[in-house]
Protein backbone atom coordinates (compact mmCIF):
# COMPACT_ATOMS: atom_id res chain seq x y z
CA UNK A 1 0.00 0.00 0.00
CA UNK A 2 1.30 3.00 -0.95
CA UNK A 3 1.91 5.77 1.90
CA UNK A 4 2.37 9.90 1.64
CA UNK A 5 3.38 11.84 4.14
CA UNK A 6 3.80 15.56 3.53
CA UNK A 7 5.90 17.91 5.57
CA UNK A 8 7.32 21.48 5.31
CA UNK A 9 4.04 23.41 5.48
CA UNK A 10 3.89 26.70 8.67
CA UNK A 11 2.97 30.39 8.80
CA UNK A 12 5.08 32.47 6.45
CA UNK A 13 4.45 36.39 5.66
CA UNK A 14 3.55 37.25 2.44
CA UNK A 15 6.05 37.22 0.08
CA UNK A 16 8.12 34.57 1.24
CA UNK A 17 9.00 30.84 0.06
CA UNK A 18 8.01 27.51 1.62
CA UNK A 19 9.05 23.62 0.22
CA UNK A 20 6.81 21.17 1.02
CA UNK A 21 8.08 17.57 0.11
CA UNK A 22 5.88 14.94 0.07
CA UNK A 23 7.61 11.19 1.14
CA UNK A 24 6.16 8.50 -0.76
CA UNK A 25 6.73 4.65 0.68
CA UNK A 26 5.06 0.91 -0.35
CA UNK A 27 6.59 1.98 -4.20
CA UNK A 28 8.50 4.32 -6.38
CA UNK A 29 7.67 7.23 -7.97
CA UNK A 30 7.86 5.59 -11.62
CA UNK A 31 4.74 4.94 -13.39
CA UNK A 32 2.73 7.76 -11.71
CA UNK A 33 1.44 11.17 -11.67
CA UNK A 34 2.38 13.02 -8.55
CA UNK A 35 0.41 16.25 -7.47
CA UNK A 36 -0.34 18.71 -5.02
CA UNK A 37 -3.81 19.89 -4.41
CA UNK A 38 -4.97 22.80 -1.69
CA UNK A 39 -8.00 23.37 0.59
CA UNK A 40 -8.88 26.31 1.32
CA UNK A 41 -11.50 27.51 4.48
CA UNK A 42 -14.78 26.48 3.11
CA UNK A 43 -13.26 25.55 -0.04
CA UNK A 44 -13.42 22.98 -2.79
CA UNK A 45 -9.55 20.69 -2.95
CA UNK A 46 -8.19 22.54 -5.98
CA UNK A 47 -5.50 21.35 -8.28
CA UNK A 48 -1.94 23.15 -7.47
CA UNK A 49 0.51 21.24 -9.48
CA UNK A 50 1.47 18.28 -11.26
CA UNK A 51 4.67 16.39 -12.82
CA UNK A 52 3.68 13.28 -15.48
CA UNK A 53 5.52 10.17 -14.84
CA UNK A 54 7.99 10.92 -17.27
CA UNK A 55 8.95 13.67 -15.29
CA UNK A 56 8.93 15.71 -18.10
CA UNK A 57 6.00 17.50 -18.46
CA UNK A 58 4.86 19.64 -15.01
CA UNK A 59 1.20 21.34 -15.02
CA UNK A 60 0.40 24.49 -13.06
CA UNK A 61 -2.85 26.33 -11.89
CA UNK A 62 -2.83 29.77 -13.45
CA UNK A 63 -2.68 31.67 -9.90
CA UNK A 64 0.83 29.89 -9.14
CA UNK A 65 2.38 29.73 -12.69
CA UNK A 66 5.69 31.44 -12.13
CA UNK A 67 5.71 31.28 -8.57
CA UNK A 68 5.59 27.51 -7.40
CA UNK A 69 7.74 24.66 -9.30
CA UNK A 70 6.83 20.99 -8.78
CA UNK A 71 9.74 18.45 -8.48
CA UNK A 72 10.47 14.60 -7.83
CA UNK A 73 13.62 12.81 -6.65
CA UNK A 74 13.76 9.53 -7.54
CA UNK A 75 16.21 8.52 -4.88
CA UNK A 76 14.52 9.99 -2.16
CA UNK A 77 11.24 8.64 -3.60
CA UNK A 78 10.40 12.21 -2.33
CA UNK A 79 8.12 14.90 -4.11
CA UNK A 80 8.80 18.41 -3.78
CA UNK A 81 6.64 21.87 -4.08
CA UNK A 82 8.80 25.03 -4.03
CA UNK A 83 6.75 27.76 -3.51
CA UNK A 84 8.04 31.49 -3.72
CA UNK A 85 6.45 35.05 -3.28
CA UNK A 86 3.81 33.48 -1.47
CA UNK A 87 0.35 35.24 -1.45
CA UNK A 88 -2.36 35.55 1.42
CA UNK A 89 -4.56 33.26 -0.97
CA UNK A 90 -2.33 30.33 -1.08
CA UNK A 91 -3.61 29.92 2.35
CA UNK A 92 -4.62 25.91 2.69
CA UNK A 93 -4.19 22.43 3.85
CA UNK A 94 -1.90 21.33 0.83
CA UNK A 95 -2.49 17.68 -0.32
CA UNK A 96 0.22 15.27 -2.04
CA UNK A 97 -1.39 12.85 -4.30
CA UNK A 98 -0.64 10.48 -6.48
CA UNK A 99 -1.77 8.39 -9.50
CA UNK A 100 -2.45 6.93 -12.88
CA UNK A 101 -4.87 9.89 -14.32
CA UNK A 102 -5.32 10.46 -17.97
CA UNK A 103 -3.72 13.28 -19.57
CA UNK A 104 -7.15 15.54 -18.93
CA UNK A 105 -7.66 14.37 -15.52
CA UNK A 106 -4.41 15.31 -14.40
CA UNK A 107 -6.22 18.32 -12.60
CA UNK A 108 -9.02 16.22 -10.95
CA UNK A 109 -8.66 14.71 -7.60
CA UNK A 110 -10.22 11.99 -8.94
CA UNK A 111 -7.43 10.85 -11.19
CA UNK A 112 -5.64 10.01 -7.92
CA UNK A 113 -5.69 7.17 -5.65
CA UNK A 114 -3.21 7.90 -2.32
CA UNK A 115 -3.59 11.00 -0.70
CA UNK A 116 -1.20 11.97 1.93
CA UNK A 117 -2.80 13.51 5.00
CA UNK A 118 -1.68 17.34 3.78
CA UNK A 119 0.35 20.04 5.64
CA UNK A 120 -1.52 23.26 6.62
CA UNK A 121 0.08 26.92 5.07
CA UNK A 122 -0.96 29.71 6.28
CA UNK A 123 0.38 33.19 4.50
CA UNK A 124 -0.50 35.83 6.90
CA UNK A 125 0.74 39.31 7.72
Amino acid sequence: QVRLVESGGGLVQPGTSLRLSCVVSGDTLSGYTWAWFRQAPGEERDFVAAVRASGSRTYYTDSVKGRFTISKDNAKNTVYLQMNSLKLEDTGVYYCAGGRPILSSTHTSRGYSSWGQGTQVTVSS
